[in-house]
């Protein structure tokens, strides 16, 4: 988020830049016609904006969303002894010194030459890099590729080293450096470096607007597919062919010349718009601060909670604080946020905080609802510009999925969902009567998320803060790598000190194959830092494996990945000690960076998570997370941080029946999310009778059992779609888990509990799911990992909600 980080349809040149910024029909009745793709009845054009950071979906309501830092990075080129992670590194000039190094030459200021960001590095030197870099690194580098680009399109030829390798050279280039400062902002956020960026992005957006629009490129692509040789391509090449003509169509290549300069316009408009959005959440979260001195309002709160509001309060000058005797400092970040909407007694806390989240960003300075009305209707305008009746269309374009066929799964779903949803708010309005609270017949949204924690206590007898210190985080690691190797004959080893990182806590880790040799490398940023921070949790590349940028020739560039994650952070001499929730968090974003890791695709524009349709991304992400209730792993994990006793048997039953607590709310939540953002971007008309509140309210009657409020602003804070990569495109998370769900059923049907099957169904997912990348279509793949097509049973099973109930 999602790091991908999970993770478009074609994820190729523009589409990685802009981002910094066949059908089969099976007659099998296993495969419910919702997943099948349709033969297209009209050409098929990937859009220009497709952020690809992974990010983890909206999952509840006291869960903070993750938010997109909208970066698309590629390091420099690497060569490794491929006996030892931290071997010396050593071979020709990287990629990232090719693409910059007539920047640095004798006609170049010492200034630039001494510019971190356009020197010759391996791995990005995020540790020295500052806003006072960015102006004069980013100019020095849009000249250099200007130059380079004028050289291609005088010079192109229809072959693959005449265009392609030269061409993949150039967007290298710009994603390593953008990649870095956009990074950056996004975990080490302050005002001097959004200022630069903000000033050079319209020059970032003016070159590959260009790029998109070469008109010499796009014919060379078409004169590649047109020719006797592309019977002989690989399948690769030929997705990669195919996906760049129709995303040069979506980026205005055949727009007259009035309405391209229109296009070009809006595009610039829009990644200012979506920077300004962002920037406005992050603001509006980090404005909140409620300094608490008497303990009795914060009565409930667990000693971790305690903890980190102490903690807090000491980084605010409050240099006595003391999680026993205070002062506490409430925020609206993950960890903060959750513990006051699930513990806090105090009704009237609760409700200020749970108001205070929901209106992030809606008034004065940081009101984003102008801006989300703006997004709207530029995206409208852009859509028709390009012969598509609403903005849905476009989107869709390049995904699995067709706005009809969304729509269908999502209504499939809610039918599901309903009545089930509705009986846990009965649940909970008799459990608080029995409890005698004076607000049972009157429950509200502040009130939901407290007393669905107090009836899962009393119900299955777990405490989540009791749990805590089951799940330090590096017993969470270490159990997450043991699995990898059970599952795909992976080694992962600490790396720190072989890159530089932005934060102390920032760890690095070595991918080995079973021969030891490295294979790709990720950071893991984990804690929340809400001073400079974003929120919420994602995976994203840093480099992509690629033979055209290998270092020596021979073997190609490997891949490296980053996972940020905002988890309760150590407090005091105690290690991180994770809520399960943040367990699954942590395994989904490796999910992500497992399938940008063991990709064997050697086309850098379809390897590991690039070139893969939007909505199949989120597969091996959600994939990952049925594993936190397989008993080995679980107990391989679970361990006590200081008496290493491990979770006892009786609770983790009681974990695996909580699995499907209040799994039919958490499901509508997600579907009320997808069904505004269609219907945003289908039928909504801006500037109409209907505000963009006035649809979530429309939505929410049918996908909530309890009414937002009526000054519920979640759309301001809505970065998914107004921010991020999920435009007409949330209800992924949903079609994602039906791949999933069906994926990991898969290890069901061939015994969890038998070592050798588990081990080989594993490595047939590695072949496919995780190796093939976006060189091949998703259903094909998934089909040679699964030998059908896909099922909704497995979800429905999984989620406790078969059979199929009747809707309200």
């Amino acid at each position: 988020m999602r790091s991908h980080g999970v993770l478009t349809a074609s994820f190729l040149i523009i589409n990685i830049l802009m981002a910094m910024a066949s059908s089969r029909l099976s007659l099998s009745r296993s495969v419910h016609p919702i997943l099948r793709r349709r033969a297209p009845t009209k050409a098929l054009f990937c859009p220009i904006k497709s952020p690809k950071s992974f990010l983890c979906p909206l999952w509840s309501s006291s869960f903070s969303y993750c938010l997109s830092h909208k970066s698309k990075t590629t390091s420099a080129t690497l060569s490794f002894s491929s006996s030892s992670c931290c071997s010396s590194l050593s071979g020709p000039p990287s990629m990232a010194a090719a693409a910059v190094a007539t920047a640095t030459d004798a006609a170049v200021d010492e200034g630039l030459q001494n510019n971190p960001l356009l020197q010759d590095f391996y791995f990005p030197p995020f540790d020295v890099v500052e806003a006072k870099h960015v102006r004069p690194g980013i100019r020095a580098l849009l000249k250099k590729l200007e130059s380079e680009l004028d050289e291609l399109e005088r010079t192109v030829q229809p072959s693959w080293p005449n265009l392609v390798e030269p061409l993949e050279k150039i967007v290298d280039g710009l994603t390593i450096v953008w990649g870095v400062i956009n990074h950056l902002k996004a975990v080490k956020d302050n005002s001097e470096l959004r200022a630069a960026i903000e000033e050079v992005q319209p020059e970032k957006v003016k070159f590959l607007l260009r790029l998109g629009q070469s008109k010499p490129i796009y014919n060379a692509f078409k004169a590649i597919k047109e020719s006797t040789d592309w019977h002989s391509l690989s399948e690769a090449r030929k997705r990669i062919v195919e996906n760049q003509i129709k995303e040069a169509i979506l980026n205005g290549v055949a727009l007259e010349d009035a309405k391209r300069e229109e296009f070009n316009k809006i595009e610039q408009e829009l990644e200012r718009l979506s920077q300004k959005f962002d920037e406005n959440v992050l603001d509006a979260t980090k404005k909140f601060e409620k300094l608490i001195s008497d303990k009795k309002e914060i009565e409930g709160l667990p000693a971790t909670a305690l903890g980190l509001a102490a903690q807090t309060a000491v980084s605010k000058g409050h240099e006595n604080a003391t999680a026993e005797n205070g002062p506490w400092i409430i925020t609206l970040d993950a960890p903060s946020f959750m513990a006051v909407m699930q513990h806090a007694r105090n009704r009237n806390l609760r409700e200020e905080v749970y108001r205070a989240y929901v209106t992030r960003a809606s008034s004065g300075d940081l009101d984003n609802t102008p801006i989300i009305d703006q997004i709207i209707k530029l995206r409208l305008e852009k859509a028709k510009l390009l012969d598509y009746n609403n903005y849905a269309e476009l989107s869709m374009a390049t995904k699995m999925a067709t706005v009809e066929k969304a729509e269908e799964l999502i209504e499939r779903l809610r039918k599901a969902s309903w009545d089930p949803a509705v009986q846990d708010m009965e649940d909970l309005i008799s459990f608080s009567k029995k409890q005698g609270a004076l607000e049972a017949n009157d429950l509200s949204h502040w009130d939901t998320s407290f007393w669905s924690e107090r009836l899962r206590e009393s119900k299955y007898d777990i405490n989540e803060e009791e749990l805590r210190p089951y799940f330090s985080l590096p017993k969470v690691m270490d159990g997450l790598f043991s699995l990898a190797n059970k599952l795909f004959g992976i080694d992962i080893e600490p790396a720190d000190g072989l890159a530089a990182v932005w934060n102390n806590d920032v760890k690095f880790y070595c991918v080995k194959d079973s021969s030891g040799s490295p294979i790709a490398y990720f950071y893991f940023d984990p804690y929340s830092r809400p001073s400079e921070k974003r929120g919420g949790a994602w995976m994203d590349e840093v480099v992509a494996r690629s033979r055209i940028l290998s270092s020596n020739g021979t073997s190609p560039r490997l891949p490296i990945a980053h996972m940020v994650c905002n988890q309760t952070p150590p407090v005091g001499d105690k290690p991180s000690l994770m809520t399960f929730r943040e367990v699954e968090t942590v395994f989904h974003e490796f999910g992500h960076a497992l399938q940008h890791m063991l990709t064997k695709q050697d086309e850098g524009l379809v390897a590991g998570i690039r070139g893969i349709e939007w909505d199949a991304v989120e597969l091996p992400s959600q994939f990952m997370e049925n594993w936190c209730y397989h008993r080995d792993t679980l107990m391989g994990i679970a361990k006590h941080y200081e008496t290493g006793e491990n979770l006892p048997e009786d609770v983790y039953l009681k974990l695996c029946a909580a699995r499907t607590f209040r799994a039919g709310s958490l499901s509508l939540r997600q579907l009320r999310f997808a069904s505004v953002d269609l219907e945003l971007h289908t039928r909504y008309v801006p500037g109409g009778s209907e505000s963009v509140y006035d649809v979530d309210q429309r939505v929410s009657r049918k996908t909530q059992v309890i009414p937002p409020l009526p000054e519920d602003r979640f759309l301001c804070g809505f970065s998914h779609i107004f921010a991020g990569g999920y435009a007409a495109g949330y209800y992924s998370y949903k079609w994602a888990e039906v791949l999933s769900a069906d994926a990991f059923s898969a290890f069901e049907d061939a015994g969890l509990e038998d070592s050798k099957a588990v081990k080989e169904t594993g490595h047939k997912f590695r072949e496919t799911i995780l190796a093939l990348g976006g060189g091949k279509d998703p259903l094909e793949v998934f089909v040679a990992f699964r030998g059908r097509e896909p099922s909704p049973e497995p979800l429905l099973r999984h989620n406790g909600l078969l059979p199929v109930t009747s809707a309200a």
